[in-house]
């Protein structure tokens, strides 16, 4: 099974949200995850990150992929 770190997007029509999961890499963007590690937010001014550190660096550790929007996210969060 691989597993990805990825973005599922919520919020209204143009008005996204964006909640940071860790998934199977064959599941829907929207769809099933296996843990939920932070949050995204590109309204506000500036962006609001929220990660979990442990949760994140423990899923690294596994062997889970971030996608390159997320590891953009993690590295400016300080978690890569």
């Amino acid at each position: 099974m691989a597993v990805k770190i990825r973005l599922a997007r919520h919020g209204s029509k143009g008005n996204p949200f964006y909640r940071i999961v860790v998934a199977d890499s064959r599941s829907p963007r929207d769809g099933r995850f296996i843990d939920r590690i932070g949050t995204y937010d590109p309204q506000t001014e500036p962006s609001e990150i929220k990660v979990d550190q442990e949760k994140a660096r423990e899923w690294l550790g596994k062997g889970a992929q971030p996608t390159d929007q997320v590891k953009n996210l993690l590295k400016i969060s300080g978690v890569l």
